[in-house]
């Protein structure tokens, strides 16, 4: 019996997928001000992130094709970066956060997505993003 129990622990823990960060760097042909608009705010996030985005308190509601998901903004530096966590990913490292960095000599403006895919789904999780930033060029005209 006690080995029974090991191994039903072991087995349970074994289907936990471990996720894994990873951030992606886009040039982006925008002053930091205008960028900062279209990740913070709820219609700005509507214009290229999702047919549409609420915001109640720190609680974001993002709809896309009539299903809902629910992030919580973590943390919110004006004009530099936002964070955000979806309400049903478990996991404690699990968030994605868009940071605008500009270059100090050619003040060049970057937009740093970072995000956490689990194992051997990096690669999709990257082509999302890489989709939703090509839609929030073409959007701002960057």
């Amino acid at each position: 019996m006690f080995f029974g129990n090991i191994t039903y622990i072991v087995a349970e823990n074994s289907f936990k997928m471990s996720k894994v960060k990873f951030e992606l760097e886009f040039p982006i042909h925008a002053s930091p001000t205008m960028l900062y608009q279209y990740l913070s705010t709820p219609s700005g996030l509507s214009e290229w992130f999702a047919d549409n985005v609420n915001s109640r308190g720190k609680e974001y509601t993002f709809i896309w094709d009539g299903s809902e998901e629910v992030a919580k903004l973590l943390q919110k530096k004006t004009y530099e970066r936002i964070r955000f966590k979806w309400l049903e990913d478990e996991s404690t490292e699990g968030y994605f956060e868009f940071k605008i960095q500009i270059d100090a000599i050619t003040k060049d403006v970057s937009l740093i997505v970072s995000d956490f895919a689990e194992e051997g789904e990096e690669d999709e999780a990257k082509m999302f993003w890489e989709n939703q930033i090509s839609e929030l060029k073409h959007t701002i005209g960057a």
